[in-house]
């Protein structure tokens, strides 16, 4: 089995704001001292994770990422007959297993302060805890009476989790996702809209009803991912079929699925144009590298296939190969993405 499993995607999208900065402006990073835009790890996998095909492909394997688990604990005890009063205590005594209660004259008193990333199994361990602590047992409410170190949360065990007080329980992400860049130069613009009245009359004056400014931007991204497949395995408990499942999901995901930002002013929704995967046992290494000169031109697609494709050669020629075998798709020259996903299903 190869321990790596590399993704390289170049993707166009037209004017959009996937992904906004605390300004509402489009995200954009200075790389070969231009100015492109960007896409961040964070915005993609929330993505992809959230999305319909990962979670049809993965169903019965996601966690919930959540500060509100309380809050369905509670739920779960009060329809099973138990005050109000005592469910919240109940809750209370669970909750540090998962991160720091908020205080409980808080108007949320049965959430954390942090958000947990939790499995299947927590969840139900948690209610089951809570069942027998309402039933005047006296269990051990322990961070290992609950948090498992292996699971079938298969985004749990590709995107990784942090338990600040439980760190013996802390997931090592398998999955590394870079942030998306254009290839190019790009130039955020500034789109002036208004919104006129509909019941404003024709005496009335000509003036809109509200005036407003949004920033776009459009653009050929690079993204990479690398995935250790052996990781991955072991915090799935040694499952070998989910872990080829979780990896197939994630690379269609990765090819068709973009952040949602203001996609309803923009209906940005893109696929990727290239993809290259790569399986071996080699020091995983990104193509960025291709496009720290900005490319140029008048087909920015077919100029960033070149460059990533020469770059790659350029890689293979001082280092040696970078893998041990891959599959491309480009649209309109070859390969598809069901290539791609069984390639990665492994």
């Amino acid at each position: 089995m190869s321990r790596f499993l590399q993704l390289h995607l170049l993707s166009f999208f037209p004017p959009a704001n996937l992904n906004r900065d605390d300004t509402g402006r489009p995200k954009t990073a200075v790389v070969g001292g231009a100015t492109r835009l960007r896409l961040s790890s964070q915005a993609l996998k929330r993505a992809w994770r959230t999305s319909d095909h990962f979670k049809a492909a993965l169903d019965g394997h996601m966690g919930t990422r959540t500060q509100r688990l309380g809050e369905t604990i509670l739920a779960h005890l009060t329809t099973r007959g138990t005050s109000d009063a005592e469910a919240l205590k109940i809750v209370r005594q669970i909750l540090p297993v998962f991160g720091k209660p908020k205080p409980e004259k808080d108007p949320h008193p049965a959430r954390t302060e942090q958000l947990a990333f939790i499995a299947p199994e927590e969840r139900d361990a948690a209610l089951l805890l809570a069942e027998r602590l309402a039933a005047g047992e006296k269990p051990s409410t322990k961070p290992e009476d609950v948090l498992r170190r292996t699971d079938t949360a298969a985004d749990v065990a590709l995107f990784g989790r942090m338990l600040a007080d439980a760190p013996d329980f802390n997931r090592e992400a398998a999955a590394q996702v870079a942030h998306a860049i254009t290839t190019h130069r790009v130039t955020v613009e500034d789109d002036y809209y208004t919104a006129v009245d509909d019941l404003k009359t024709p005496a009335e004056d000509a003036g809109a009803g509200f005036v407003g400014e949004a920033a776009f931007g459009s653009g050929v991204f690079y993204l990479y991912l690398c995935i250790d497949r052996a990781l991955l395995e072991k915090n799935l408990g040694g499952n070998t079929a989910l872990a080829g499942t979780a990896l197939a999901a994630l690379a269609e995901a990765a090819a068709t699925v973009a952040p949602r930002g203001k996609q309803n002013s923009f209906a940005a929704h893109g696929r990727a144009h290239f993809v290259l995967a790569e399986a071996g046992n080699q020091q995983p290494r990104t193509l960025a590298g291709a496009f720290a000169k900005p490319v140029t031109g008048d087909d920015l697609m077919a100029a960033s296939i070149a460059a990533l494709e020469n770059f790659r050669t350029a890689l293979e020629a001082a280092y040696g190969p970078g893998s041990d075998g891959s599959a491309r798709m480009e649209v309109g020259a070859g390969g598809s993405l069901a290539d791609i996903v069984a390639f990665c299903r492994g």
